[in-house]
């Protein structure tokens, strides 16, 4: 081949490449205009929601326990051997009802030799007195008698003290528990004989988590069931604790237990359930709009074509509806569809406008503590 030849072909080959190379980035071009043009991400396409208000009844579900309008345990006062058992285990006993006997042998022995010195004690106070009339003794003498009576019968009132301690009686009526000791046992004040509780007047205690305690009021009423019974029972807020409990942020509340309590048993576990004044004007959206975030939640906000992202602040939850307490107004337009391909500021088209108030789904009854407690 000769030098023309072969420097003919190098130049014919050099543009046959370059035509090609041009043809390619023709059709790399024309490629990204079709998906877009400028290599810009293409609009997205979502529905959305119009915010309004809507009437959220506000209400929780908490734990509660029954419990005994009075409850103690049973001791005696003074140590002694247990002669008489009166009550049968379970039964109901009035106040002032005879529960123990306890030995006092030595006791009324002892009230017998007292009650004898006490009559010699008058009879020589008596005859002190006839003397001191007519001069036979002096008035230290007689002072000195009368104070021998008054003793003597300070003396016997210890002893029958001691011995109305030997008879342990209902401190209130109510139901007897199971008895501890019996008869022939010895016991100190230390022992727990039964115990007894007023079960006709039950109280039921709850804690309320802090965000809620300043819609406790005294005289307020509380629904609550308990297990093995489909029976709905009523309560009436009496009382409050002084403080929050620090380590659960809660609030000690007792209600009086209304009405019939039959079937509940103190100690047992209620379900209670707090209505609060429901919300005419909260702003509700499906919880599908929530993105979660490390540091809180965020939504997506429609404006001017493009999607904004806020942050929001959330209340009451319940399984398809959220309540927003910060962050959105009236007339917002959120997200709903195509999220994770939503970039904030970036292009997007409604496929679906709903212009329809959010209905919250809970009610009266159901819970909504877990999501209204930890926003």
């Amino acid at each position: 081949m000769t030098l023309r030849s072969a420097s003919f072909t190098i130049i014919l080959f050099s543009s046959a490449l370059f035509i090609s190379c041009g043809d390619s980035d023709r059709k790399e071009q024309a490629q990204q205009q079709q998906r877009g043009g400028g290599g810009q991400r293409p609009p997205v396409r979502a529905e959305a929601i119009t915010v309004s208000t809507s009437t959220l009844l506000d209400n929780i579900e908490i734990p509660g326990s029954i419990v005994a309008n009075e409850t103690t345990e049973i001791h005696p006062e003074v140590s002694g051997l247990i002669t008489n058992i009166y009550f049968k285990e379970g039964s109901y006993v009035s106040k002032g009802a005879v529960l123990f006997k306890l030995n006092d042998a030595d006791l009324q022995a002892q009230l017998r030799k007292l009650q004898v010195q006490q009559r010699i004690a008058q009879s020589n106070e008596n005859r002190s007195s006839e003397l001191l009339k007519i001069g036979g003794i002096s008035r230290q003498d007689y002072d000195a008698a009368q104070l021998q009576t008054s003793n003597t019968s300070a003396d016997i009132a210890i002893i029958r003290t001691q011995i109305a301690k030997t008879v342990i009686r209902a401190p209130f009526s109510g139901k007897i528990g199971f008895r501890l000791v019996s008869v022939g046992a010895y016991v100190s004040p230390a022992t727990v004989m039964t115990t007894l509780s007023q079960t006709n007047n039950l109280k039921l205690d709850f804690t309320v988590p802090e965000k809620y305690i300043q819609q406790i009021k005294p005289g307020q009423f509380v629904n609550f069931t308990v297990e093995g019974t489909d029976k709905k029972f009523t309560g009436r807020i009496v009382a409050s604790e002084s403080n929050i409990t620090a380590n659960t942020r809660t609030l000690q509340v007792r209600a009086a237990v209304q009405g019939d309590a039959g079937g509940l048993t103190p100690g047992g576990f209620a379900k209670v359930t707090l209505n609060f004044e429901p919300d005419p004007n909260a702003i509700v959206i499906p919880t599908q709009a929530i993105i979660p975030q490390a540091r809180g939640k965020k939504v997506y906000v429609y404006q001017g074509g493009v999607a904004k992202f806020i942050d929001v602040e959330t209340g009451i939850r319940d399984s398809s509806t959220v309540q927003i307490t910060k962050g959105l107004k009236v007339g917002d337009t959120v997200l709903l569809t195509g999220l994770l391909s939503l970039r904030p500021e970036g292009k997007v088209v409604l496929s679906k406008l709903n212009n329809k108030p959010v209905a919250p789904q809970n009610r009266p009854g159901t819970d909504s503590t877990k999501t209204a407690a930890n926003k």
